[in-house]
């Protein structure tokens, strides 16, 4: 009976414990949204009323060309960090710029913020005071190759520096390509994304894929039902194309079988006279021979050339004007059919028409007629 009570105590406690993690689940996307219009609190004085006990203070280089700018908005600059309390310091001797906090700055997150405006202003980016974060990608490390790194470098910008419009554009941040750094001012949202194609097109991967998932991901982000929703199925998937299967050469090399032993030494001349016989000879027998072969091979070469001297003067196989008809050939002549038309052509007069009976009569007729009405006139 304990044992039955006990399960079923057990089994009351897991199902309240599903149940509240159901509840959790569906109050996620609840929590997770930010309702429109809401803003962080401002972080005032009366927050941290005694101030800073220690002082903090922060420094970095600029290059030469970037003195003519900063003399002309350093104003902005002091009067922009003057109403946080910090205290600001050009020196165009050693090319530095410090920032320092005071007695009266009271935000701590201050000098942290005029640290990222003097590491901007010193990396080329226009001065804007504005309640935006950055982000500094350093990208000079991550490719080993200088001539690959600027190839890199100049496939993020774009041609015309389309594609870094088009970031700037999606992720609402201010994007600047500078050696070797990036420099990002914007949102934080807009900056996670920047780091991300940044570092994926130092890795070798074209930025204009990951500009089309920031696009379908903006017109996801419209539609309130597809908040709460993976949006895995929407977003297209870029896979390399690594070829499985080596290319194999055009020409192969069969390869020899493994033998332990060295090959064969090539033999000698002497060898080779030795095998012959050559050798044991005396020199004016062997002269003779050597001039017996020069004069074959001498013999040999003058009758080739004679031969394609002569090729010339034979004349070329003429084609035959007319084409010899083969039915006059083949046809027999039926003599009896010639006798007849030559008969023929004995009883007829040349040049009188054809002989009709009944026309002939009919004409002398009318010839008697014409002669008897003559008469009588």
């Amino acid at each position: 009976m304990a044992s039955s009570v006990a399960e079923g105590g057990t089994s009351e406690a897991q199902t309240g414990k599903n149940s509240k993690k159901a509840k959790d689940r569906a109050d996620e996307p609840e929590l997770l949204t930010v309702p429109d219009g809401w803003k962080e609190p401002a972080f005032t004085k009366d927050d941290n009323p005694r101030g800073l006990l220690e002082e903090s203070s922060f420094a970095t280089l600029f290059p030469k060309y970037r003195e003519a700018y900063l003399k002309e908005c350093w104003s902005l600059v002091e009067k922009a960090l003057g109403e946080l309390h910090i205290k600001a310091s050009l020196d165009l001797i050693e090319g530095s710029i410090t920032v320092c906090t005071t007695k009266k700055t009271f935000d701590p997150y201050a000098i942290v913020r005029a640290r990222d405006l003097i590491k901007l202003l010193a990396r080329s980016v226009p001065f804007e005071q504005d309640d935006m974060a950055c982000d500094i990608i350093k990208i000079g490390t991550l490719v080993r190759n200088r001539e690959r790194f600027v190839k890199r470098r100049q496939r993020l910008i774009g041609p015309k520096g389309s594609t870094l419009k088009a970031l700037e554009l999606l992720t609402n941040c201010y994007v600047m390509v500078q050696g070797n750094t990036v420099s990002a001012l914007g949102p934080f949202n807009g900056l996670k994304e920047v780091r991300k194609v940044v570092m994926d097109t130092m890795k070798n991967i074209h930025p204009i894929y990951n500009i089309k998932t920031l696009m379908i991901k903006r017109e996801l982000t419209r539609d309130p039902e597809l908040r709460a929703q993976s949006w895995e199925r929407f977003l297209p998937k870029f896979r390399h194309k690594n070829l499985s299967k080596r290319k194999e050469p055009k020409k192969t090399s069969a390869k020899k079988e493994y033998t332990p032993f060295p090959p064969p030494q090539p033999e000698s001349k002497v060898d080779k006279e030795l095998a012959t016989g050559e050798f044991f000879l005396r020199e004016s027998v062997k002269r003779r021979k050597k001039m017996e072969e020069i004069k074959v091979k001498q013999a040999e070469a003058l009758t080739k050339k004679q031969e394609e001297r002569n090729k010339a003067f034979i004349p070329p196989k003429e084609k035959p004007l007319m084409k010899k008809s083969v039915k006059a050939t083949e046809a027999k002549l039926d003599i009896q059919a010639i006798k007849d038309k030559v008969k023929k052509a004995r009883t007829k007069k040349l040049g009188a028409p054809p002989v009709n009976p009944s026309a002939s009569s009919s004409s002398a007729t009318d010839k008697k007629k014409k002669k008897k009405g003559k008469i009588k006139g």
